[in-house]
């Protein structure tokens, strides 16, 4: 029987750059108070959120991908004709097909890359990272690059009061590549149907038959209950994710969950224990909810803020819709 040939020897992967890319246009809470009659001091009081942004028409979600993506590949010193595979995180395109990451490759000239679009939420950008390292470490490709975009106020009930005051828009990517070291802990990534109702969009694009709805679907959300999982399953998912990797809470350099929602945040902070030496992800302050690209654009600000060094280590953890959530360890850039 002819036995088929696969790659002979496991190596390590890392993060080798990261680029963001921030909408121009920044909302605060009093915008936001004026069409939904919250009061901006309850909104940051609830969420964390004191301004978020907007994309433009122009600030596509190709567009914000690329520019993030121009910018961890010159962190990374790596060209784009370099990359062998190219994985969007995204839950908003407007368009079926083709994939955001084939048009995304196609404007940087990474002509040798496949591409393609993952979506698992706000984990999205923690599971593109696992498939990713897994490329580089196997040694199916050397060079990953892995982006979370979102215009998450494509679809968003700009009246909803429990979820207008949440969602933005904006674009994170990384660069994946071997290393002589582990830079990439296992992930730790599970998925609960059971609570698909807490989050979700508040109708299909048709009913069955064909005929389209009179208004585009949006995002609905039952907060009390996500927030009930997500303090449920996040303390003992990230513990996991610490033990995988046999890294201490005492170890961590940077904690860089989702930006869904300070009290979260808080939370599992308090529960793991986590000391000032720790610096914690907090950049939902000025930059909302972004789904899958919370996670990139809440590490580079730590890194260009110098709250967190260069290869220091760091623990994600990304959680939202399904319910679903995903996480690992890893060597900052």
């Amino acid at each position: 029987m002819t036995t088929i040939q696969d790659t002979q020897a496991l190596r390590h992967s890392r993060l080798l750059g990261v680029g963001t890319y921030r909408p121009e246009r920044s909302v605060p809470n009093t915008e936001i108070a004026e069409r939904t009659g919250l009061d901006p001091d309850w909104i940051e009081k609830r969420s964390g959120i004191r301004s978020r942004r907007y994309a433009s028409p122009e600030e596509t979600l190709p567009m914000m991908a690329t520019a993030a993506a121009e910018k961890a590949l010159a962190a990374a010193g790596i060209g784009a004709d370099q990359l062998g595979t190219v994985i969007v995180a995204t839950i908003t395109s407007m368009e079926q097909m083709p994939a955001v990451a084939v048009e995304v490759a196609h404007r940087l000239r990474a002509g040798k890359a496949a591409a393609f679009d993952v979506s698992a939420a706000c984990a999205g950008f923690c599971h593109a990272v696992a498939l990713a390292g897994d490329l580089v470490r196997m040694g199916r490709t050397d060079y990953v690059l892995v982006i979370g975009t979102e215009r998450m106020t494509d679809i968003l009930d700009h009246s909803d009061r429990d979820t207008a005051f949440l969602f933005a828009d904006g674009a994170g990517a990384v660069v994946v590549g071997p290393s002589d070291e582990p830079g990439i802990g296992p992930v730790v990534w599970h998925a609960d149907g059971s609570r698909n109702a807490a989050l979700k969009m508040t109708s299909p694009w048709h009913d069955g038959t064909g005929t389209r709805p009179d208004a585009r679907p949006a995002i609905t959300m039952a907060g009390w209950k996500v927030f009930r999982w997500a303090t449920n399953e996040l303390v003992p998912a990230t513990r996991k994710m610490l033990d995988l990797a046999g890294v201490t809470v005492d170890q961590l350099d940077a904690f860089i969950p989702h930006q869904a929602n300070m009290l979260i945040t808080d939370f599992v902070v308090e529960q793991l224990g986590l000391t000032e030496r720790t610096a914690v992800a907090r950049d939902i302050v000025t930059s909302g909810n972004t789904s899958a690209a919370s996670i990139p654009l809440a590490m580079e600000e730590l890194l260009s803020a110098g709250r967190a060094p260069s290869g220091g280590l760091a623990l994600l953890a990304g959680f939202g819709a399904g319910l679903v959530y995903a996480g690992q360890v890893v060597r900052l850039p």
